[in-house]
Parts: C-alpha cells; sequence; structure tokens
C-alpha cells in the first residue's frame, strides 16, 4: 500500500526524512480493526517526528500521521481516535493511561491507505461531515474541545482569550468556543489571521501582547514562551489557563508571585477521550459548526502539503485524501 513514513530524523531539515511510497500492507492485531483511510488531516506532530522529538530511532521507518476518516471492512464509516490507551489505567481517561501513546509513535499512523486501530478507537461518522472535515476532528479539534468543554472551567457568557490565531487547536477553538456561547478574544501578529478568526466566529482580535480591555475568564495557550507573560497578565483573579502546546518554547518564566496572589490555576491537556471525541461529533452535527479546512492534498503528493505545514502559511488544517 502507499504510505507516507518518516524514515529519519533532522531537527533543521525535517522534510529530509519524509518519504512517500509503497510499504507492506497494514497487520491487524486481534482485537483492532483496519480502517481504509478517505482523508487525513496533517498536524505538526508530524514535523515534530520528522525532528526526532517523541519518536526513538529503532522505530523507523514509521508511517506518520494522527486523524483519519475512513471505512471499516464492513462499509461502517468512521473518525478514528488515536489516543492508544486504556482507559482503566487511567482511571477512566485514556489519555492519563501511563501507557498511552498516539497512532504513529508506537504504532502505524493515518497516513496511508489502511490504519490499524483498536476496535474501541473508532467512532461513527455522520453523514452531515464530509471525508475532509471528519480527518481534521481528532487531534486539533479534539485537543480544542477538551480544553475548553472539560478543563476550562468556562460557563455560558464567559470570556476566552485564545493565544495565537491560525494554528490548528487555535483555529478550533474558535469556532468551538463560538458555538458553546463563550465571548471569544484571540491575538495574532498577522493582520490578516486577526481578520480570519473574526470570520471564524471571534468577538474580538488584538494584536499579540496587546492590553485588553478586560481581563478574562480563561486563556486556551498553545504558543508558549512568547505569549505566557500575556496570558497570566490577561487573567482575572481565580482564572484558568489551559496549556496543550508551546510552539515558541518549553520554559517561559513561571512569575509565581502572580500565580498565587491572584489564585491562578494552570492546567494541562493533551488530546482527549473517545467519549470527547463522540461529544464533539455531536456538537458540530447540533450547531453546524465545521472545521477549517485550509487546502486538500492527494496522499501521493504529500510532501507538497508538508512543505505548506512546515511553511506556517495556514489557517484551519491540511488533509490529505485517499481514492
Amino acid at each position: 500500500m502507499f504510505a507516507v513514513t518518516a524514515t529519519s530524523f533532522d531537527p533543521t531539515n525535517p522534510l529530509a526524512g519524509l518519504t512517500l511510497g509503497e510499504v507492506p500492507d497494514t497487520v491487524v492485531p486481534e482485537g483492532w480493526t483496519r480502517v481504509r483511510v478517505r482523508a487525513a488531516a496533517l498536524n505538526h506532530h508530524d514535523l515534530w517526528t520528522l525532528k526526532g522529538v517523541g519518536l526513538k530511532a529503532e522505530r523507523l521507518p514509521m508511517i506518520l500521521g494522527t486523524d483519519a476518516a475512513g471505512v471499516l471492512d464492513d462499509g461502517t464509516e468512521v473518525i478514528v481516535h488515536s489516543v492508544i490507551g486504556d482507559p482503566v489505567a487511567g482511571g477512566g481517561d485514556e489519555t492519563l493511561d501511563p501507557g498511552r501513546t498516539l497512532l504513529s509513535e508506537l504504532h502505524p499512523g493515518t497516513l496511508a491507505e489502511t490504519v490499524a486501530v483498536p476496535a474501541r478507537n473508532v467512532v461513527l461518522k455522520p453523514e452531515e461531515l464530509t471525508w475532509a472535515e471528519s480527518a481534521c476532528l481528532p487531534t486539533a479539534w479534539l485537543t480544542a474541545y477538551r480544553m475548553l468543554a472539560t478543563k476550562s472551567a468556562l460557563r455560558v457568557g464567559d470570556t476566552v482569550l485564545i493565544q495565537g490565531a491560525g494554528g490548528g487547536v487555535a483555529t478550533a477553538a474558535i469556532q468551538i468556543a463560538d458555538a458553546m456561547g463563550f465571548q471569544v478574544w484571540v491575538t495574532s501578529r498577522d493582520e490578516a489571521k486577526r481578520d480570519r478568526a473574526i470570520e471564524l466566529g471571534a468577538d474580538a482580535a488584538f494584536e499579540t501582547g496587546a492590553r485588553l480591555p478586560a481581563r478574562v475568564d480563561a486563556v486556551i495557550e498553545t504558543v508558549g514562551e512568547a505569549t505566557w507573560e500575556h496570558t497570566l497578565r490577561s487573567l482575572r483573579p481565580g482564572g484558568t489557563v489551559v496549556v496543550s502546546g508551546a510552539t515558541s518554547g518549553m520554559n517561559p518564566p513561571a512569575d509565581l508571585a502572580r500565580v498565587f496572589f491572584l489564585q491562578l490555576a494552570i492546567v494541562g491537556s493533551t488530546m482527549g477521550t473517545r467519549d470527547e471525541l463522540d461529544a464533539l461529533v455531536a456538537l458540530l452535527v447540533d450547531t453546524g459548526v465545521r472545521p477549517t479546512v485550509d487546502a486538500t492534498f492527494a496522499l501521493t503528493d504529500s510532501r507538497s502539503a508538508f512543505e505548506r505545514l512546515a511553511s506556517g502559511d495556514v489557517v484551519g488544517k491540511l488533509v490529505l485524501t485517499s481514492s
């Protein structure tokens, strides 16, 4: 079958290790199921893998990809949940299983004609969503949904600040937060991305680091060092920052005096559970909100999609399609 694989690591030129071509057909372990991939979305996780982050060299070559929607052997249309974990081991939450992993870290990923996943790791794809829209959900959209619905402590009418409008998680968070009835503020250095955020449902958009009209109830943080000081300054006393990434750096100044004096909550969040993916799908069907697809590419033209992802000139998701 045709697949997109990581065959080597290069921290400065990650696409040097990107290989497209034929690989052995998918092996389906007992208790797992095969999904014939119709669409798969790219994530920065794929670029980090090519840089050598989160994957050991002895696991190369590795089929990339965490997101997919496709068809089971019996014809059922499904969306793949890419967190491979045991809910029991995680106290009812597979994302807290100490042994949990994502597709493309230990098991072959979704950028292929077929992928194997545990039987519980699929949810039904509704007919209301296209293949491309469905493929956007398992990583960026699920991450954003968990941050807002499970971790943020936000209530209808509260104000949320989303740092770094334009990224996959941030773009999803704008649309989900609007659908959930929150007042949505965003930041970006790029005027075009600020304008696009308003089109997607944000109530206001500000330059990165700008003084806000008022303090917010929660901040969705995926940028890290570049926005952290602004994030803490923007929170009301007792507010919450939910962190799921740090693309600009992992070690910002903690500003612990502000954290304890204002009793701020700093909450980590990673991916989401299968049940949360099901709830996210239901929310989209009920509200009519749909993922923003920046561009689609054929699976065989994946290198062009990766080049676009690496450039940073993306608003929403890049999707690969397979016949």
